[in-house]
């Protein structure tokens, strides 16, 4: 059996979108599994297991009819048994229509017409559920498995000696994502937590646990970040992972990862490390599972920076 999944999104949405990928490998092992991704996104599957081939094409561009004709006949191509479609979409649902392809599943709404199995639309359930859903027009009901990643070795390695060079490999170190450097759209400016707070929260910790390092995590974007950081507590670490895999491996070795909301809290989640989360507009049962291992500070606003250093700290603390 050959099954394509079109997957709109950021890494993030990739990443909750695993756990249908791995169901549907794991009830049918000899399938070969595509998506068609945001090349923003083709990235997330360097940590996956069970998807073949990595196709992508840009939803959210101004695309021709020439454009999407072209990924009609890719997708023609490759002959499929079984289509996904991961969002609701009148041009998606069309899209899938042209090819040809006998098994078309999506949810109910735009574009369902031109599917021949639409699921209910259920988007306040954590996001991997409402994935997961997709799968029981192919007689799949069991609950969603958890997140989980497959770190290539070489990414694994390429950790360890990283913690050396920190000087953490011994010790074991808090972790901190708090840049902007993975934030592609204006519209998530509402997740950046300003440095002003995490300076604050990091000059606390260092005074109660003087010898458990804090190590921040350095996007593409986050050198004015990260240098502020520095000025105010020289005594952190910094790293720099250049891909997803490295980045999910140094994140797996940590004690503590805070995060805002963003692809590196789905990759901590995804390696059970414990994690404390900021979210200002999203909703945190739609992004976290039920674990306790994952805890969730809510902004009173609709901004993650109106988030209090001192709700952190009482998260950190167990206050």
């Amino acid at each position: 059996m050959r099954v394509v999944a079109l997957v709109p999104g950021g890494i993030g949405d990739q990443i909750l979108f695993f756990p249908t990928l791995d169901d549907l490998k794991r009830h049918y092992p000899n399938a070969q599994i595509d998506v068609v991704v945001e090349p923003r996104s083709k990235a997330a599957y360097r940590v996956s297991k069970s998807v073949h081939e990595v196709l992508t094409f840009d939803f959210q561009d101004r695309n021709s009819l020439a454009d999407w004709g072209n990924l009609v006949g890719t997708i023609r191509d490759r002959e499929y048994d079984v289509a996904i479609a991961g969002k609701q979409s009148w041009f998606v649902g069309l899209l899938l229509w042209l090819t040809g392809i006998t098994v078309r599943i999506g949810y109910q709404g735009k574009g369902s017409v031109f599917l021949n199995h639409a699921v209910p639309f259920k988007p306040s359930q954590y996001a991997a559920e409402v994935y997961h859903d997709l799968l029981q027009p192919l007689g799949m009901t069991t609950p969603v498995p958890e997140l989980a990643v497959n770190v290539p070795k070489p990414d694994i390695e390429w950790a360890e000696k990283e913690q050396k060079r920190l000087g953490v490999h011994e010790t074991g170190y808090i972790l901190i994502n708090g840049g902007s450097g993975q934030l592609s759209q204006a519209k998530e400016l509402d997740k950046i937590y300003p440095v002003q707070k995490w300076q604050q929260i990091i000059q606390n910790f260092q005074q109660k646990q003087p010898d458990l390092p804090v190590v921040v995590i350095k996007g593409s974007d986050d050198e004015q970040f990260v240098r502020s950081l520095l000025e105010s507590s020289p005594g952190i670490k910094v790293t720099a992972p250049d891909d997803i895999g490295k980045l999910t491996a140094i994140i797996a070795g940590a004690n503590l990862m805070l995060s805002t909301d963003s692809a590196a809290l789905q990759l901590s989640v995804a390696v059970q490390t414990y994690t404390i989360a900021l979210f200002g507009p999203t909703d945190p049962a739609k992004l976290l599972p039920r674990n306790d291992k994952f805890l969730a500070i809510q902004s009173p606003t609709a901004k993650t920076a109106d988030v209090s250093p001192n709700a952190v700290l009482e998260k950190i603390w167990g206050g």
